[in-house]
């Protein structure tokens, strides 16, 4: 995952008031914390730190006044209606050490016909140091017929990547249709079948 630079500004007024003028200045209110230091209050500028955002677990580099700070984004609220970001909580990290994160798992292809997939979880806890975080697991489901399962063991690690979730945590279940899924496929399958017989005009 690649760094993203940034200029931050350190924040000395609190509540929700100074919250609204940070955000009519294009600002987001944040905090960094973590190895024991006193947590650092700064605003940050809304459009790269919002794009910056996209990407879990996203590495920035602040520049606090000529000062450079390494934090991962942990934690980001999130207005419920207008989904704009209110405040972020940053964890300060050092070059080599290693962190504990959740990964987004990201599955592509298609399973067997007659067959559909559920997603049982979105994430796997991993291990891995700050500035070498994959941004997301991908799985092939391709092919996969009925009756088959996908477990946290069977994905695929960068190197450097420690599992930390259980490794037989199902992750996909890949079964045959059931309920409206099996109807719909039945009527489907029906529909294809009165075109072929219909007699050409």
């Amino acid at each position: 995952m690649s760094e993203q630079k940034l200029a931050a500004e350190i924040r000395t007024e609190f509540g929700k008031g100074s919250a609204r003028r940070a955000r009519r200045a294009n600002l987001i209110p944040a905090v960094i914390y973590g190895h024991g230091a006193d947590p650092i209050h700064i605003a940050l500028p809304e459009r790269p730190t919002t794009r910056a955002a996209r990407n879990a677990n996203a590495l920035l580099t602040l520049d606090i006044h000529g000062e450079e700070h390494l934090a991962l984004i942990k934690d980001i609220q999130r207005d419920p209606l207008l989904q704009i970001i209110e405040h972020i909580d940053l964890l300060t990290v050092r070059r080599g050490e290693k962190v504990i994160v959740d990964i987004p798992v990201i599955l592509h292809g298609e399973v067997a016909p007659g067959a559909v997939s559920l997603q049982e979880e979105v994430t796997v806890s991993v291990e891995a140091e700050a500035t070498h975080l994959p941004e997301h697991i991908e799985f092939s489901i391709e092919g996969r017929q009925a009756g088959a399962h996908v477990h946290a063991k069977d994905l695929v690690l960068p190197a450097g990547i420690t599992l930390l979730t259980d490794p037989e945590m199902l992750i996909v279940n890949i079964s045959e249709p059931t309920g409206a899924a099996a109807a719909a496929e039945g009527e489907e399958a029906g529909a294809e079948e009165a075109a072929a017989e219909a007699p050409a005009e």
